[in-house]
């Protein structure tokens, strides 16, 4: 038997919006959601206030989690692609420069990404359709060896799949299937790295428990350093 609910809790300046379900259960559960969305779960009779005053004591812990999830959210500008905007590549910063010509093709040279195109209106989806291709390329190459690394543990993602998304870097599916934000290739290695080791940590741990955060620290010393990176560099 379930029953829903959604409340809202104020913390200082904060507000907190949760839903509320009821169910078999004998404890009071948390969890924060990739989205940042809270569910609590509580038992069947459980009164309210003491469920409220339960979610008060973990407020700081709630909001912890929804800043960490936030960090997984890309933050880069719209962009108009024309020439003179500037644009990244494995977090080296590239001029745009737009050339008319027969052949469509999108290449570096020197400082630049030049955009050789008939129809100048194309220039976003060419650039797109280049980063896409080159990150399908480079993502692999850098997993591969992470992937060989976390046999160890006895996993290994059933697939890598490489995705526009609008508010993750990197997922990891119950099924195993890891899938990588296009997005990623505009950043460092290492902050590649970082989102990649991320969700093989989640193969051996489903949630963000300190094992989880134990297992990252262990594979990747470095981890935040990357983390905070990433959240610069595509800001």
């Amino acid at each position: 038997m379930n029953t829903r609910n959604e409340h809202k809790i104020q913390f200082r300046s904060k507000e907190i919006v949760f839903e509320l379900l009821y169910q078999e259960r004998k404890s009071l559960g948390i969890t924060v959601h990739p989205d940042r969305t809270v569910t609590v779960r509580a038992p069947l009779e459980s009164p309210f206030e003491r469920v409220l005053e339960l979610i008060r004591k973990r407020v700081p812990w709630i909001l912890k989690q929804q800043s960490y999830f936030l960090s997984f959210e890309p933050l880069t500008p719209a962009r108009k692609y024309i020439s003179g905007e500037t644009h990244l590549y494995l977090g080296r910063q590239y001029r745009l420069k737009i050339f008319d010509a027969a052949l469509n093709k999108v290449k570096l040279k020197g400082g630049f990404m030049e955009v050789h195109t008939h129809n100048r209106s194309r220039a976003k989806e060419l650039v797109l359709d280049w980063y896409k291709k080159h990150a399908e390329l480079k993502f692999r190459e850098i997993a591969d060896p992470w992937i060989v690394r976390f046999k160890k543990y006895g996993v290994e993602p059933s697939q890598i799949l490489i995705k526009q998304m609008d508010m993750r870097w990197g997922s990891c599916t119950p099924k195993g299937k890891i899938i990588l934000n296009t997005e990623l290739i505009k950043a460092p290695k290492g902050c590649i790295e970082y989102v990649i080791v991320h969700e093989l940590c989640h193969l051996v741990h489903h949630n963000h428990s300190a094992a989880f955060f134990e297992l990252q620290t262990k594979e990747m010393v470095d981890w935040v350093k990357w983390k905070e990176r990433l959240e610069k560099v595509l800001a």
